[in-house]
């Protein structure tokens, strides 16, 4: 029997959390890989190691990346975590994050002989990230083949966002169709070191706003 072999960004957060539960439902056989980059908590690092493992994973890998280090962003230095809304692009986008991850995950997957790569990038409900765009990932996935033996020499390498033009009570819906357990996600940009979201950054109104639009009872664990 052909295995097919994924690898697939798991941050701790609902949406890579619903992402695994697609790709497994696709026939895929999941190497979950989740980036320590410098972020202001480790609990979301947490939920994405305990996500892995109830949603049976072929195994777990977190990476090290010292993105504090050059900071630039609320979540990799003492920049406040905004409370409400602003315009443009939010001072928690985090320089290159997505680029970095992906390419990480691509090679990984050149390393496992996997063809295909899950990540939970979201166009619709999210916070303005331009790496997080439809066009972001059409050059990625341009890059992937060039850049790479398996897309030079192999049968290339494919990049899934399922949930690319999905709003986040889409996502509730698809999670609870696929019996995703939200209550072990942590979304919250500032959440407490057991996981516990403050309800007021911009991840925490987003997650909540799209439980109430879809609804269903919110399962978040909140300060």
């Amino acid at each position: 029997m052909n295995i097919k072999k994924a690898v697939l960004l798991v941050s701790g957060g609902m949406d890579s959390a619903v992402t695994m539960a697609i790709a497994k439902e696709q026939g895929f056989l999941c190497h979950a890989l989740s980036v320590s980059y410098g972020q202001r908590h480790s609990a979301e690092l947490d939920a994405a190691n305990e996500l892995a493992t109830i949603q049976s994973a072929a195994e777990h890998k977190t990476v090290v990346v010292d993105l504090r280090s050059i900071g630039g962003s609320a979540l990799t230095s003492d920049i406040a975590v905004p409370e409400s809304a602003s315009e443009g692009i939010p001072v928690t986008y985090v320089p290159a994050r997505n680029t970095i991850m992906l390419s990480i995950a691509l090679g990984w997957a050149e390393v496992l002989g996997a063809n295909d790569i899950f990540c939970g990038i979201n166009a619709v409900d999210y916070s303005g990230y331009p790496d997080c765009r439809p066009e972001f990932l059409a050059a990625f996935q341009n890059l992937a083949n060039l850049a790479t033996k398996a897309g030079v020499e192999g049968a290339g390498i494919r990049l899934h966002a399922p949930l690319i033009s999905m709003s986040k009570a889409d996502i509730a819906r698809e999670g609870i169709r696929l019996g995703v357990d939200f209550s072990r996600t942590v979304s919250c940009y500032q959440a407490d070191d057991k996981g516990l979201a403050c309800g007021r950054c911009d991840a925490c109104r987003l997650r909540a706003a799209g439980f109430e639009d879809a609804g269903i009872t919110d399962p978040t664990r909140y300060v």
